[in-house]
């Protein structure tokens, strides 16, 4: 069952943009058009998790969240343009679960929504993926296995999570480059190339060797 994100964003490219992000990680997200009445209508019929810009025509995030606070514990994260300390303690000490400044990084706002998800009772969107005896850990951006935790810079944890995600079949070089390309920094054919060959010494430091195989002309495959 799909879990339902409600999307409070007066902006409307930046939150089409978010709805079809959402969308396409396996969310159910829509969009509260009428910021006014968001609560109420948001108390009605709760979503599994609410996003919520604290800028809004005729309100605020802030009024909105305490008229949810006070009837619910909808998990709530805010967004926000402004970057600083007083926003987080004012979103916080209202009742929020998590704050994300804007413009922010897809992959960032994805690992922030499993781990609010998972935190508050919530599932996450997809089924943990686990290899071979160790398992990505998307919110620390790590895998964990019998040994202990490896951290993964974002672009290894970027492939090996597609990698894992498509296990039994060949990935090709030009899918993974969109899938970078989706979650993270301007990625070229050199980038790929590089962060394969760490990602390939990083499994092996834990006993993970040549399970990524090169299938020339095809892609990659993990064996």
């Amino acid at each position: 069952m799909m879990r339902r994100i409600r999307i409070i964003e007066d902006d409307r490219v930046l939150r089409d943009e978010l709805k079809l992000l959402l969308n396409n990680s396996g969310y159910e997200a829509s969009v509260e058009e009428d910021v006014l009445h968001a609560a109420e209508r948001i108390l009605k019929d709760p979503p599994d998790l609410v996003l919520l810009d604290i800028l809004l025509p005729g309100t605020n995030g802030q009024s909105i969240l305490r008229e949810i606070r006070a009837e619910s514990d909808v998990p709530v994260i805010m967004l926000t343009s402004r970057d600083g300390e007083v926003e987080e303690i004012i979103s916080r000490s209202g009742g929020a679960d998590d704050y994300i400044t804007k413009p922010y990084h897809p992959t960032l706002l994805l690992l922030r929504i499993e781990s609010v998800l998972r935190r508050t009772g919530g599932q996450s969107r997809e089924e943990t993926l686990v290899y071979r005896g160790i398992r990505l850990d998307l919110p620390r951006s790590c895998i964990v296995h019998s040994g202990g935790e490896l951290i993964l810079s974002r672009n290894e944890l970027t492939i090996l999570h597609c990698l894992m995600k498509n296990r039994g079949r060949i990935v090709s070089r030009d899918e993974l480059m969109d899938y970078l390309w989706d979650l993270s920094d301007f990625v070229d054919d050199n980038t790929l190339t590089v962060n394969m060959n760490r990602l390939r010494k990083r499994l092996a430091s834990v006993g993970l060797v040549d399970v990524i195989e090169t299938r020339r002309k095809q892609g990659y495959l993990l064996v």
